[in-house]
């Protein structure tokens, strides 16, 4: 067992990983987004599905799909330059490239989902104005600009080496796979390293060699990072809030951080 989730149960045989997806997944809409990651024009960006090649549909009514086994990321080694690479890349492909059409990218829907997780949960009194913040920044959420082919979760848990081959970096979990805005791509990031989790030489390094891919070396990223981080800072801190209310504990140092970072936001003009 790998994960055991609300969102999937992620299993390994060897060196096959098989996933069960939620049991709420668009069926429909996953079938196009793992047909595309099998597709030749994101073979260098995501790893591919083992045959056959599409979700099927298990005796609980889950879809279930089947990977290859990759290398996760050692934290002491993060290859932030790979990852940032590898986004730049993903973004580049036309989504017109891809069997189609593609649902759009699930970032701006994760959110809203987060605000009525935070909605529906009673949370501890003490984090009144937190849960005030996140829901106002999460409430006036911007509307994205479907302009590329886009990840939709991006994490390092969504980065892995692929075995054999050549060991090369692969971007991994396409249930938010879609059509959407490059710069929610890189808000969660962005959100650490606005709320001091990620230290600026590592967001750097991610940010510059995303920007030598893409071709915007020297350009602000802030323009059209900001709304996006904003929302990506208000989303982790509701999520941790509910977290923290449904397991019946504290948060911990990092949710402060991001709890900061959110009080910070709606105090700005």
């Amino acid at each position: 067992m790998l994960a055991d989730r609300p969102d999937g149960t992620v299993v390994r045989i060897g060196d096959v990983v098989a996933k069960a997806h939620a049991v709420d997944s668009d069926a429909a809409a996953l079938a196009v987004r793992v047909g595309a990651a099998a597709h030749p024009a994101l073979a260098h960006v995501l790893l591919p599905p083992l045959p056959p090649g599409r979700p099927t549909v298990l005796h609980d009514g889950r879809p279930a799909s089947l990977w290859p086994l990759g290398t996760p990321v050692d934290p002491a080694a993060v290859p932030w330059e790979a990852a940032g690479a590898l986004l730049a890349a993903l973004h580049a492909v036309p989504p017109a490239a891809v069997p189609g059409p593609l649902p759009p990218a699930g970032g701006p829907a994760r959110a809203a989902r987060a605000l009525a997780e935070l909605t529906g949960t009673p949370t501890d009194p003490a984090y009144a104005a937190v849960r005030e913040a996140a829901a106002r920044v999460l409430s006036a959420m911007p509307a994205p600009r479907p302009t590329a082919l886009c990840h939709g979760d991006f994490h390092l848990g969504q980065l892995v080496r692929q075995r054999g081959a050549e060991g090369a970096w692969r971007l991994i979990d396409v249930d938010d796979l879609g059509v959407g805005d490059p710069a929610w791509d890189l808000a969660r990031p962005a959100a650490w390293f606005a709320a001091g989790l990620l230290p600026a030489q590592d967001w750097l390094r991610l940010l510059n060699a995303y920007q030598a891919a893409a071709g915007t070396e020297g350009e602000d990223p802030w323009p059209a990072l900001d709304a996006p981080a904003r929302v990506a800072t208000a989303q982790q801190a509701a999520r941790a809030l509910v977290r923290a209310a449904r397991r019946g504990v504290r948060p911990g140092e990092e949710d402060e951080a991001l709890f900061d970072s959110c009080l910070r936001i709606v105090a700005l003009p």
